[in-house]
């Protein structure tokens, strides 16, 4: 007998149907023997509908009044999967995020989770073999008493921090695709579904623009070490797919050079032309974009022949530009720079893959094939198992394809 944590997104709750759907799903697992908890999102489009009223009824909003109002769209999922159980015949309980409880910090809309106590769950699942239905997305600040949001895709993050407190064997995140690809099929028809990715892998495909997994469950995933699938609930709940598992890169047997190809089209970039080549200028630049907390990404310095001046481009995300290029404009005496210029139709495409540690020339061989094809790289970032280029918006499909059957990943 296993315990099991099991997480379904908003399309996978999306109506009643899907609900009972979604109840049948559980009723296998529970059926099998295992203890189960389940981790539920807002109905698809929910939160947004929440969000709505909220900025009708007060443009300024109080933040903790906005986390009680869009955390009612999750109390409502598990009340009714809580009652699509009993119709099964199954004892089952819907839990909020101050009953379990979840604790998180005081940033409300962006909080994070400091402690879960899982005493009552497993009590629950001792007792009677009751099934936990969870609120996600959401707990308890613990000193204000105040109900807190993790954040759009916090329902993974729920999931995942949740089996680390119940101590779970495993983590399973139910969505609309059956696993984590290649590459998004969309694009490429020959993407294939993975069996397994390792933890860092996925990390930096959640962080590079793959849509599967909210890039603080993989972190959390990573550092308790929880064995997470990622499997689809529009499976038939009596045979479903096996999904994809990410793991410990250990449990991987064979292990491509490059595993994955993700792309962002979230992306802007700056450039600062002929800033004064000094000591202090970066601090200039980046201490600002930092205090707005605008994060900055790819990041290229190139020095003039007379040695006085640099050209300095970074990319931020497409949402911040205006307020990034504003912040720069107004700083444009301490910085001392001649010219700012900026583009929002630019994508990053980014290569994954562990065997990168041990492979040389791996990126190379990626940017003969990209010349090949025509396609102009305006700013490169590397680390130990991914790189990633800046490029024309333009070129992005042209880029994913050729880079995923340059690796070998096209489905025989």
């Amino acid at each position: 007998m296993a315990r099991l944590v099991m997480k379904f997104g908003g399309t996978s709750v999306a109506n009643v149907e899907r609900i009972r759907n979604v109840a049948r799903h559980v009723k296998r697992e529970w059926d099998a023997g295992n203890d189960v908890a389940v981790v539920v999102s807002a109905m698809s489009g929910k939160t947004n509908e929440l969000v709505a009223w909220v900025k009708d009824a007060s443009p300024l909003y109080d933040p903790k009044e906005y986390d009680t109002v869009v955390a009612s769209g999750e109390q409502v999922t598990s009340g009714l999967l809580a009652l699509a159980l009993h119709e099964l015949g199954l004892k089952a309980r819907s839990w909020q995020g101050w009953q379990v409880p979840i604790y998180g910090s005081d940033a409300h809309g962006s909080s994070r989770i400091v402690d879960i106590d899982g005493a009552n769950i497993l009590k629950g699942f001792s007792d009677d073999r009751s099934i936990a239905v969870v609120s996600g997305f959401q707990g308890v600040n613990r000193e204000t008493g105040r109900i807190v949001t993790l954040g759009r895709g916090g329902s993974d993050t729920s999931a995942v921090a949740l089996a680390a407190a119940l101590k779970a064997d495993r983590c399973d995140i139910y969505t609309d695709v059956d696993g984590v690809y290649t590459t998004d099929p969309r694009i490429v028809s020959k993407a294939r579904r993975l069996d397994r990715v390792s933890f860092e892998e996925m990390l930096e495909m959640a962080s590079l623009g793959a849509k599967v997994l909210q890039v603080r469950s993989v972190e959390l995933a990573m550092v308790h070490r929880v064995p997470t699938y990622v499997r689809s609930s529009f499976d038939d709940p009596s045979s479903p797919t096996p999904g994809t598992l990410i793991c410990d890169e250990e449990d991987i047997v064979e292990q491509q050079i490059v595993t994955g190809i993700a792309y962002s089209k979230d992306e802007a970039q700056i450039t600062l032309r002929r800033v004064a080549d000094q000591p202090g200028v970066a601090a200039a630049i980046f201490g600002p974009l930092a205090d707005a907390n605008i994060n900055v990404d790819m990041i290229i310095q190139v020095v003039s022949d007379d040695q006085a001046t640099t050209d300095i481009t970074f990319t931020v995300p497409t949402a911040e530009f205006e307020r990034a290029t504003s912040i720069l404009r107004n700083a444009r005496d301490a910085i001392s720079y001649a010219d700012l210029q900026g583009a929002t139709d630019v994508v990053k495409v980014s290569a994954i893959g562990v065997g990168m540690r041990s492979h040389a020339g791996v990126a190379a061989k990626a940017f003969r094939a990209l010349a090949d094809k025509g396609i102009n790289i305006r700013a490169i970032t590397t680390s130990e198992i991914k790189f990633s280029i800046l490029i024309d918006a333009a070129y992005t499909e042209l880029a994913v394809r050729t880079l995923h059957s340059l690796y070998g990943l096209d489905a025989a």
